[in-house]
């Protein structure tokens, strides 16, 4: 049913651009008639320099001058019926500004690979800070999800990542206080750091103190105007090898749902930690939670992205209340709904960006003798 829907909205899109770009040989159209079947005083024809205009939007070089120069030809045959419609001028001004029009066109053309090239540059850099995460990791099973606050943007200050490490399967999920390139920035040294020492440091303890220097060592080496908003909240989880519980560290970041059985837990820290890069303000403290889980469960851990989606009336998305409803289904379908969800109750737009992971577990657990 989505198959056809999909291709019936690509029929009717198609449709649709087919129209706009035929719509300067249209307007040529229009007016050449409406010149040829209105009296003389009228003088439509001097509105057919709009057409080369219309088309050097959209259209290349080549086809905006030969339009141009049919427009041209369309004012010297409507001449010979009507000779006192002042054709010099007229010819004049679409020659002028079919020239003026080749010359736009060739810019916007220029401006479009030049775009074109941008684009390719930010979605290598996305593939690099969010890689595309394995499905599942011994007996975990992991989906994904970003969606950027702007259409056109690619990349952000959310990150996530997912390692299977000989202390168990770690993730990671964090939000860069800040915007434009710093904050990417930020987010692509947390993330490198975390894929190196994920499988070095035998407690999360100690993993989140090297992210914590990571991000120090980053904010000192960015312009000095940026530093004071150069923090990011995160959290860090392990679900240990052959266990059935999982650990949390939380850095000042939203709480983790879980799901249990139709039960929804939302798991607040015992004790607050530091986010990264406020040591030298809070203090190094760092608190990690350890809870139940078993086969069957399942875990969403988010940015606040989600939860600060707002509806028309300023209310923010309910997101425990959602999971009550939603949380028995499998991680990629559960992903697609809070996707389709969250768009519609912020009326199609998103106020910040949004990443998201679930995470199941599979099987049932083998004890370590």
């Amino acid at each position: 049913m989505r198959s056809g829907q999909h291709r019936r909205h690509h029929r009717r899109y198609g449709g649709q651009r087919q129209i706009v770009l035929l719509s300067p040989v249209l307007v040529t159209l229009l007016i050449t008639g409406l010149a040829a079947s209105t009296p003389r005083e009228i003088a439509f024809s001097r509105l057919l320099p709009a057409a080369p205009a219309l088309a050097a939007a959209m259209w290349p070089v080549l086809p905006t001058v030969l339009l141009g120069a049919f427009c041209l030809l369309v004012m010297v045959g409507v001449s010979f019926f009507h000779s006192d419609l002042g054709t010099p001028y007229t010819a004049a001004a679409i020659a002028a500004v079919t020239l003026a029009a080749a010359y736009a066109s060739h810019l916007r053309l220029r401006r479009e690979e030049m775009l074109f090239q941008v684009r390719l540059v930010a979605d290598a850099a996305q593939t690099v800070l969010l890689r595309p995460l394995p499905r599942r990791i011994q007996d975990v099973d992991i989906e994904s999800l970003y969606l950027a606050a702007q259409e056109q943007a690619r990349i952000g200050g959310d990150f996530y990542e997912a390692a299977d490490t000989p202390y168990g399967v770690r993730l990671l999920i964090g939000d860069v206080r800040g915007k434009g390139l710093s904050a990417v920035g930020a987010a692509a040294a947390v993330t490198n750091c975390f894929r190196e020492n994920a499988y070095d440091q035998p407690d999360l303890t100690g993993l989140i103190r090297r992210l914590q220097i990571t991000m120090t060592r980053y904010s000192v080496a960015i312009p000095a105007d940026d530093q004071p908003e150069h923090f990011a909240t995160a959290l860090i989880a392990e679900i240990p090898h052959g266990g059935g519980h999982v650990k949390i560290l939380n850095c000042g970041h939203p709480p983790p749902v879980f799901v249990r059985d139709g039960r929804i837990q939302v798991l607040e820290p015992a004790q607050a930690s530091t986010p990264l890069n406020l040591a030298a303000l809070l203090g190094d403290h760092y608190h990690v939670d350890t809870v139940a889980f078993a086969p069957g469960d399942q875990m969403l851990v988010y940015t606040d992205g989600v939860t600060e989606t707002r509806d028309r009336t300023g209310e923010f998305f309910p997101l425990p209340d959602w999971m009550r409803r939603h949380g028995s289904a499998p991680p990629r379908e559960l992903l697609d709904q809070l996707h389709t969800d969250l768009l519609r109750y912020g009326g199609g737009r998103l106020d910040d960006d949004i990443a998201a992971l679930a995470v199941r577990c599979r099987h049932t657990w083998i004890q370590e003798p």
